[in-house]
C-alpha cells in the first residue's frame, strides 16, 4: 500500500459505528469531552512557523526568547487555538454523520505555554440550540487548555452547526 492510499479518506477505518453518532438532540449544558494531551517540542513550532509564516524568533530562537519576559520559546497563539480543534478528538468520529460546518472561535491566553509544554484540551457543552431552519442547529462548547496539573493555560469557545437526528433514526 502506498503512503497515498494509506492517507485516503476511505482506507481510514471508523473507530465509532454509526449507532454511536452524536446530534444535536444528544448535548445538554455541562457535557464534558476530553481532547488529546501534546507535548509542543521543538519540532511542532518550527512546523507552525513553516505553515503559517510567522517566524518570530521568540517562537524558535532560544537565545532571543531567553531574553524575552519567558524565557523561552513562546508557542504561537493559534497554535494552542489549534491544539483546541475538535477534529483531533475522539468527539469528532461520533460527529461525522451530523457535522455541517464550524461556524465560529475565540480564544483567550491565560499563561505563556513554551517549548516542551504539555498541554491538553477540554471541551464542555454550552448550549445546543434548534435553528431557524428545521433539522438543524448550533452547538456551542466552551473550550479550555489545560497543564498536567489542570490549570487553564487559554479558555475560549467553538460555534458547529449541527444536523438533528435524521427522522427514521429518531429516538
Amino acid at each position: 500500500m502506498s503512503r497515498d492510499d494509506a492517507m485516503a479518506p476511505h482506507s481510514i477505518p471508523s473507530p465509532v459505528e454509526p449507532a454511536g453518532q452524536l446530534y444535536l438532540e444528544d448535548f445538554r449544558p455541562g457535557q464534558r469531552f476530553e481532547g488529546p494531551t501534546r507535548t509542543l517540542d521543538r519540532e511542532a513550532f518550527r512546523a507552525f512557523a513553516t505553515l503559517t509564516g510567522d517566524a518570530h524568533p521568540i517562537h524558535y530562537d532560544p537565545q532571543y526568547a531567553a531574553r524575552s519576559r519567558f524565557g523561552r520559546p513562546v508557542a504561537h497563539g493559534l497554535l494552542l487555538a489549534a491544539c483546541g480543534a475538535l477534529g483531533a478528538t475522539t468527539l469528532s468520529a461520533r460527529l461525522e454523520a451530523s457535522m455541517i460546518a464550524f461556524l465560529e472561535q475565540g480564544m483567550r491566553f491565560l499563561a505563556p505555554v513554551c517549548e516542551g509544554d504539555t498541554v491538553r484540551c477540554e471541551f464542555e457543552v454550552q448550549s445546543a440550540s434548534p435553528g431557524r431552519d428545521p433539522g438543524r442547529g448550533v452547538l456551542r462548547l466552551a473550550v479550555r487548555l489545560l497543564d498536567p496539573l489542570g490549570k487553564v493555560l487559554a479558555e475560549g469557545h467553538h460555534a458547529y452547526l449541527i444536523a438533528t437526528r435524521p427522522r427514521e433514526n429518531a429516538r
